[in-house]
């Protein structure tokens, strides 16, 4: 079915007799603030509005890692630490995770969000070494998102067991996620390419999406030389 999700009888029809819902769906890149809006913001209000109405149990939130993406690569996150989004998409789904933790807390609606790394069929640059989410384990962290009892709201990094990895996923236990893939393996093949990332890019863990419409010139926020603006 193909449908405006801004259009509250679209939204009724998909989640009719839906107990579960993956919502993946939305502007997945750096746009204009007006397009991210429509679709990350006022579409989101109306599927937790649908899911509502019809009943739905629990909304598993396809949230970024762009949510964080201004920390730099070297320091190491949990869960728990102060959002730091990289852009208005980044910005998008910290107000997702906001608006999925107030459905739990007003409406019994369990969220699951997941601050997604890279989800690719293999890591591709040297960044992905940190990000990758491997699709085997995207389909067993699904499977566990439905399967999972009683989680109320919860936040997870979906990503990979990779050995370089930025993130603490320890929250995930409660979900009986055990990814079993690891960048580590294609390492030595990545690093042997060239990194396609500018020197920003490389510094932040939000990757070439921090140096979009980035206008600094003095020190960044990591005390580094900002460079030449990028517009989106």
């Amino acid at each position: 079915m193909h449908g405006d999700l801004r259009d509250p009888a679209v939204v009724d029809r998909l989640l009719d007799g839906v107990d579960v819902l993956i919502h993946l769906a939305g502007t997945s890149v750096e746009r204009p603030l007006p397009e991210i809006i429509d679709n990350n913001l006022l579409a989101l209000v109306e599927v937790y509005e649908g899911a509502r109405r019809q009943g739905v149990r629990r909304v598993v939130f396809a949230s970024s890692n762009h949510a964080i993406g201004m920390y730099p690569v070297t320091e190491p996150l949990t869960l728990d630490c102060a959002l730091r989004p990289d852009g208005f998409y980044g910005l998008s789904k910290v107000w997702g995770e906001a608006l999925a933790r107030m459905y739990w807390d007003k409406h019994g609606i369990e969220s699951i969000c997941v601050r997604i790394g890279s989800c690719l069929d293999r890591p591709t640059e040297p960044r992905h070494l940190s990000t990758w989410f491997g699709h085997c384990d995207l389909i067993h962290f699904l499977d566990r998102c439905i399967e999972a009892e009683d989680v109320g709201f919860m936040t997870v990094w979906g990503v990979s067991a990779n050995t370089r990895s930025w993130w603490d996923n320890g929250g995930a236990e409660r979900l009986g996620y055990q990814p079993t893939q690891n960048a580590e393996v294609y390492a030595a093949q990545v690093l042997a390419g060239p990194n396609p990332l500018d020197t920003l890019g490389q510094r932040y863990q939000g990757g070439s999406f921090v140096g979009l419409d980035y206008s600094r010139v003095d020190s960044g926020p990591d005390g580094s030389t900002a460079p030449a603006v990028r517009p989106i």
